[in-house]
């Protein structure tokens, strides 16, 4: 259990949208059919994979796991959102708000790690094809997903234990629509720099560490595709990976903004917009640029729908 410090109230306020007046009616409109969106398109993949035999692959099994992360994130986070669109400001216990903490932190960690692991898979796909089965067995996958897992909700926790062993004793309105760490930890009263530190190194950790291995498996992997006599055998090779680049890139540079950086650098309002990339865009990025982009889903898809058709026929 988390061990609150708390001092004069008992929990927070969220201000959310509510400098956007008359503005928020069509920011819920918007952010709904975003958020309706992601949902159907996330979990529409997963069941995809898991009925199609043709998709039962590492790349897809990695595929899926992350659909389900980005799906559990969005959960989270997003309803309280759109409530607070429609009925103004929301409070949340300290429990609550550590809670929320966790879980937003713990599956967002587990996002890196998953695109560490993808990238893993397209080194041994495109440097090694001809032991990638061999490889890419099972029981590594298992370890993979799990290590993946469990990492994320370890970090989630240190960082969540960072944030609340402060004491919160001043303002209690958090410009924010979700218990993020660096509005969270603007509220806390007393010499922060110690937790600031702490949720530093563990953000350096998780990102840096995960988009190291990244950078790392597309080094080879460039170096692959340079061997490549034709320039039709390059291209195809750079198209497995580029949907996983342009999420990573998106991940990455949204992620690193936010949290690498000093406390005194933080514009509240600013933060809030960008927070909306990665909590509502971005879950809805990876259904859109690395699946239904992807040719052997868009035939599982196909096939799923001309089933469905021939069911009902």
């Amino acid at each position: 259990m988390v061990q609150i410090n708390a001092t004069c109230w008992s929990g927070f306020v969220f201000l959310g949208f509510s400098s956007f007046g008359e503005l928020q009616l069509l920011l819920f409109v918007l952010f709904l059919s975003l958020y309706l969106i992601t949902i159907t398109s996330n979990v529409f993949i997963i069941i995809v994979i898991r009925l199609d035999s043709h998709l039962h692959t590492p790349m897809y099994l990695f595929l899926s796991f992350l659909s389900f992360s980005e799906t559990c994130y969005t959960l989270g986070i997003i309803p309280r959102m759109l409530s607070g669109l429609v009925m103004g400001g929301q409070a949340i216990s300290f429990t609550g708000c550590a809670t929320q903490m966790f879980f937003s932190a713990s599956w967002a960690c587990t996002n890196c790690f998953l695109l560490s692991v993808m990238g893993f898979d397209r080194y041994v796909a495109i440097c090694a094809p001809l032991h990638y089965v061999s490889r890419m067995n099972p029981t590594l996958c298992a370890q993979l997903v799990g290590t993946s897992f469990l990492s994320g909700y370890l970090f989630g926790l240190g960082m969540t234990l960072v944030i609340f062993r402060l004491s919160f004793c001043g303002s209690h309105e958090i410009q924010h629509f979700f218990c993020d760490t660096p509005p969270v930890l603007s509220l806390a009263c007393g010499d922060t720099r110690l937790s600031e530190l702490g949720i530093l190194i563990l953000s350096l950790l998780v990102l840096l560490v995960s988009f190291f291995l990244i950078a790392v498996s597309y080094a080879y992997i460039l170096a692959a595709i340079l061997r490549i006599p034709s320039a039709e055998g390059r291209r195809k090779a750079f198209s497995t990976c580029a949907s996983h680049l342009t999420v990573v890139v998106i991940h990455y540079g949204c992620a690193s903004f936010m949290y690498l950086r000093p406390k005194a650098s933080y514009s509240l309002e600013r933060d809030q917009l960008i927070a909306v990339t990665y909590t509502v865009a971005t879950p809805l990025l990876n259904p859109i640029v690395y699946s239904l982009r992807n040719r052997a889903v868009q035939a599982a898809l196909r096939n799923a729908f001309r089933g469905n058709l021939l069911g009902k026929g």
